[in-house]
């Protein structure tokens, strides 16, 4: 059995509703074991049969397409690529200082070249931003509220890309991971 740790994007937003506890029958309905939830922002633990990421995504965006009728897309991280983004979480901060506000990640579905991650680093308004692995780590100098979050930048460059803050990631990787 492999374990997959799934962040949903754009979920709970909007007419986009998407109850935890429907999502678990959904998703355990599909097959997959051991389904756990956390918060209502589209935090989702399973574990399959499957080891093919491309596979498990594929799965778990047809499970959630059947269910509710629109595309979810899912950033997809095994409990060891978790913890590796709360530590380069923790490194960054150490490179370049505590925010003024807080700290926030955008999980990519998949690894930018080099040329992709030079074109956000380049400049987001109101933040640095650091590409590491399969995430943009963005430390705010302004209220997350007030800055402009890089989501377009970051979708033209990267593709599916979803927004965590650091506490939420450093509670999942202390849940979910080994």
């Amino acid at each position: 059995m492999s374990t997959w740790i799934g962040f949903l994007r754009a979920v709970n937003v909007g007419k986009r509703q998407y109850p935890m506890a429907e999502l678990r029958a959904a998703l355990t309905a599909a097959g997959f074991e051991d389904v756990e939830t956390h918060i209502q922002t589209g935090n989702v633990r399973v574990r399959t049969r499957m080891r093919s990421r491309e596979r498990v995504v594929a799965a778990l965006e047809a499970a959630m397409l059947a269910d509710r009728g629109f595309e979810v897309p899912v950033v997809l991280l095994t409990p060891a690529e978790l913890v590796q983004v709360v530590a380069d979480a923790d490194a960054v901060r150490v490179e370049h200082g505590d925010p003024a506000w807080r700290q926030y990640v955008e999980l990519l579905a998949d690894r930018p070249d080099a040329a992709a991650a030079a074109l956000i680093e380049g400049g987001v308004p109101g933040a640095r931003a650091l590409v590491r692995e399969r995430a943009v780590h963005l430390l705010y100098d302004v209220a997350f509220g007030e800055a402009k979050p890089p989501r377009a930048a970051v979708n033209r460059a990267f593709g599916v890309s979803t927004n965590r803050n650091l506490t939420v990631l450093r509670t999942l990787s202390e849940k979910w991971s080994p």
